[in-house]
């Protein structure tokens, strides 16, 4: 399992990187893919890495896999090269890459470990999803699994197992059960954190690799916050 650093130029966090794929640990307001409010996305930051890094001439590709939302943290991966964007495509599409994050919640959740089912609606006018407890017209379902794996001084360490990749699917099920998580206001809790992020990380990532077929799991190290920090304790 990897927790190195391979390159901290810019602020970008390379955590692994072959021929075909590279592994980024997104910092809190990073957006993966470029949107309408302009600002440099994640995805051209490393595409500037690999043309300066290997002196490329011309544009460089770079697919995007999947995303993260703006104020989390943690692992993104790129695909480097044409072949292996639609191999990492379909083991997304097949569930066959895990993903685990972590949250940070100042209540306890109900139970200690569970499974939550909800129906989720997205509003793109706020672009904030509701959660309902049964199908409604338009809702689609979201399945998660966490489990309570530590307990801080005002707050509670959450591990998440996704089932499906919903809009805001952690946040929104999470503030269902009264759990929101420390900084989203969005979804309910009282106050931001003071870097505006939320206090969700995508702590680990596992899948076959698309080209070497080799197992890879890598790690994001944590933020360099005392109250995440606390965690690894």
């Amino acid at each position: 399992m990897s927790k190195k650093i391979i390159s901290n130029k810019n602020n970008l966090q390379v955590l692994h990187e072959d021929n075909h794929i590279i592994v980024i640990n997104k910092r809190a307001g990073d957006i993966v893919q470029g949107d309408k409010t302009g600002d440099k996305p994640l995805s051209d930051i490393v595409k500037d890495y690999i043309k300066h890094k290997y002196d490329k001439p011309g544009n460089v590709y770079l697919g995007v896999v999947h995303r993260l939302d703006r104020p989390t943290t943690g692992l993104v991966l790129f695909a480097k090269t044409s072949k292996a964007l639609p191999r990492l495509n379909k083991l997304f599409a097949e569930k066959k890459a895990k993903k685990t994050y972590w949250a940070l919640v100042k209540e306890q959740p109900p139970k200690t470990t569970d499974t939550l089912t909800h129906w989720l609606i997205k509003n793109p006018r706020n672009n904030k999803s509701t959660a309902y407890s049964e199908d409604i017209s338009g809702s689609k379902q979201a399945i998660l699994h966490y489990k309570l794996i530590k307990k801080l001084d005002n707050f509670y360490l959450l591990e998440i197992d996704l089932e499906t990749g919903r809009h805001h699917q952690i946040r929104c099920q999470l503030s269902k059960i009264g759990c929101p998580i420390k900084g989203d206001l969005k979804y309910g809790f009282d106050r931001s954190n003071k870097d505006a992020s939320i206090s969700l990380h995508a702590r680990t990532l596992k899948f076959i690799h698309p080209v070497k077929k080799e197992h890879i799991s890598i790690t994001a190290p944590l933020p360099k916050d005392t109250l995440w920090q606390a965690c690894e304790g």
